[in-house]
């Protein structure tokens, strides 16, 4: 039993997930950067996102028992912040102008509407829609956020207010992102860490990740800016 104790603790819980998915993203650029031509080591997203995707649903599902989704309501407050961050982040091509970004995870190089094409655009909308929501906001609002105001993070509300724990998790939620985005992802932090501290909801943080990125996937979808992925 004392062998798996800080495997089932609080902690791993908390950040476990969060560690596979960044895991991902490293070998993904890992695997770029060798410079190889072989289509599966140039573009190591299309099959290493729906690999993260699993391993980060199996971590999900392992630990689901131990997130601290109790409290429901704020669905209104979700649902306005996840609008307002999909705006921010749309705005600068949609408004303002800047450069469309196609360069990017484009599920049409298997050829628009095959069967491997909407496997890559239902596989990439899961980890869009659902494993990203779940896994950051467990993260960042769940454990972060709390860890930051005492250590015994699990004995601190869900959005307990303290001003250096708001600032710090939304510089250090913008600053896994690409530069390309940092401006939108220090906003976005800001806005999800307020509705953690009007809600006191995790589940609330959870469905305006949600919102944001599915109107993000729309979106790209619609305009083909792949870059967004």
């Amino acid at each position: 039993m004392s062998r798996f104790a800080g495997l089932r603790s609080p902690l791993a819980a908390y950040t476990v997930p969060f560690f596979v998915f960044m895991g991902g993203l490293i070998l993904t650029s890992a695997l770029r950067a060798t410079g190889s031509e072989v289509f599966w080591l140039k573009h190591p997203e299309y099959w290493l996102y729906p690999l993260q995707t699993v391993l980060c649903a199996a971590a999900l599902v392992f630990y689901w028992s131990q997130y601290d989704f109790a409290k429901r309501g704020g669905l209104l407050v979700a649902t306005l912040a996840g609008v307002v961050v999909l705006g921010i982040w749309i705005a600068p091509q949609a408004v303002l102008g800047f450069p469309a970004r196609e360069d990017g995870f484009d599920p049409t190089v298997f050829g628009e509407g095959t069967a491997l094409y909407w496997m890559t655009v239902v596989a990439r909308f899961a980890r869009l829609v659902v494993i990203v929501p779940l896994v950051e906001e467990i993260f960042w609002r769940g454990f972060l956020m709390r860890f930051l105001v005492r250590e015994d993070f699990d004995k601190a509300r869900i959005g307990e207010f303290q001003w250096k724990a708001f600032l710090l998790v939304a510089v250090f939620f913008m600053l896994v992102h690409s530069m390309a985005d940092w401006p939108a992802a220090f906003l976005c932090g800001l806005a999800y860490n307020f509705v953690a501290v009007k809600t006191g909801s995790l589940s609330a943080c959870v469905v305006a990740h949600a919102l944001t990125n599915l109107g993000l996937g729309l979106y790209i979808m619609a305009t083909r800016q792949w870059g967004f992925w």
